[in-house]
């Protein structure tokens, strides 16, 4: 069993350390890279600088992304993301955050992996913020596998692992089990603000810290006819994510009003394992 449910040793282990932004997972090192303070707070508003995404456009854009995960000359699978529309959950206005990633099961003992992780999402601060994720195994049938309320009245995060209580923590803001990082990192990129956030995963909480680049480099991906403007953000895991993985990532994203992630770096225990957007839509 992985340390969110019960996965394949396979694909499984891929899909959960590329679940937080497609980013969060682990590595090697677990010391923080140089450049990474330890001692930044957890950042519980917007970025302090102009030019920067607005949280509400993101959420309303209407964006359906398909990621390519490959492992050295292996595709290992595809990670599709988007917003599946906004609805009341508790009274207050919420986004259901939707990733879906699929093995590609022509690779040898693999076999085929579906699995399905989602977040109702609000706005406070101008940050995203979980109300509640929870996670299916849909080629196992195994809906609602875990699940993590973030309850604000008693200031608690209650865990669930197939539908039994596991356990409570306290809950720190701008708490998330990492999902949500997808849109958290977009509004911080390309601004020369840190930030750090708690992540709660494994019944346990942990903390991912960034640094953002205001420098720009040019990139070429097949979601894009021609090479685009992108920004880099480094950072560092202190999680415990599955097989004990935790440590740095690289992530880039398209220097443009909505800073789309088009590409995650992760070093696990077999090399580097890359992400990279192949096909981009918004809708109107």
């Amino acid at each position: 069993m992985s340390k969110i449910g019960t996965y394949s040793a396979g694909f499984g282990f891929i899909a959960i350390i590329l679940l937080s932004f497609l980013l969060l997972g682990g590595l090697h090192d677990s010391r923080p890279p140089d450049n990474i303070s330890p001692d930044i707070q957890s950042t519980t508003t917007g970025p302090q600088v102009e030019d920067t995404p607005d949280i509400g456009v993101l959420l309303n854009a209407n964006e359906k992304f398909v990621y390519n995960v490959k492992y050295s000359f292996f595709t290992l699978g595809k990670i599709y993301v988007e917003i599946l529309g906004d609805s009341l959950y508790r009274g207050r206005k919420t986004y259901h955050l939707k990733t879906s990633i699929e093995s590609n099961p022509s690779i040898p003992f693999m076999g085929r992996e579906i699995n399905q992780y989602n977040s109702l999402m609000f706005v406070a601060d101008s940050t995203p913020r979980t109300a509640v994720f929870w996670t299916d195994n849909v080629d196992e049938k195994i809906y609602n596998e875990t699940r993590y309320v973030f309850d604000r009245d008693s200031g608690r995060v209650y865990t669930f692992e197939k539908e039994s209580a596991r356990d409570t923590l306290e809950l720190e803001e701008p708490a998330s089990s990492g999902h949500m990082l997808f849109y958290f990192a977009r509004i911080f990129a390309g601004s020369p603000q840190p930030y750090r956030i708690p992540i709660y995963i494994d019944h346990e909480k942990g903390y991912l810290r960034a640094e953002n680049s205001k420098k720009m480099d040019t990139r070429e991906y097949e979601a894009f006819a021609k090479p685009i403007k992108t920004y880099l953000t480094t950072g560092h895991a202190d999680v415990n994510g599955p097989f004990g993985f935790r440590g740095d990532f690289k992530a880039w994203f398209a220097a443009d009003p909505l800073r789309i992630p088009v590409e995650a770096h992760v070093k696990v225990w077999l090399g580097n394992v890359k992400v990279r957007l192949i096909k981009y839509e918004r809708g109107r």
